[in-house]
């Protein structure tokens, strides 16, 4: 796929979480004006919760309980159309409710089109860019180790 060809539509798992790890100033510059907007209620307002973060030993071996991380949730509908749902790690509120009200919009068709490539797929392609130069960094810093075997036993 050439640079110039445009990346297909996120399934809205997808976008969920792309949406969950935008910062709170990347989502407040895309949010819509409030009067083009149709009324937002609030079904579950914003909410700071706990999860347990699970482990792997060695990525791949028994599950153990790693520790507890802050989380808010939030659901937002939009006139009597969609739910839009939000989890995001942190205390920021207005990150998740806004983060829902962009879910809410993306399932309406109306607002679908433009903002996968107004919002999501610019912010998946920045998330993609950092995820690789974390990933760069931590190569450079790998350390292989190896044993030599002494003779036969």
């Amino acid at each position: 796929m050439t640079s110039d060809t445009p990346n297909p539509p996120l399934t809205r798992a997808a976008w969920l979480a792309v949406l969950a790890r935008a910062s709170l100033a990347q989502l407040q510059a895309q949010t819509p004006a409030a009067d083009t907007l149709p009324p937002v209620q609030q079904v579950r307002p914003p909410e700071v919760g706990m999860v347990m973060l699970r482990g792997r030993v060695g990525g791949t071996g028994n599950p153990f309980n790693l520790g507890e991380a802050s989380v808010v949730r939030c659901a937002v509908r939009l006139g009597q159309g969609p739910l839009g749902v939000a989890y995001a790690l942190g205390r920021d509120k207005r990150r998740a409710e806004l983060a829902a009200l962009f879910d809410a919009l993306l399932q309406d068709p109306q607002h679908h089109d433009t903002l996968q490539r107004e919002l999501i797929a610019p912010l998946a392609q920045l998330q993609a860019q950092a995820r690789t130069q974390r990933q760069q960094a931590v190569a450079s810093s790998k350390v292989e180790f190896f044993t030599f075997v002494r003779g036969e036993a």
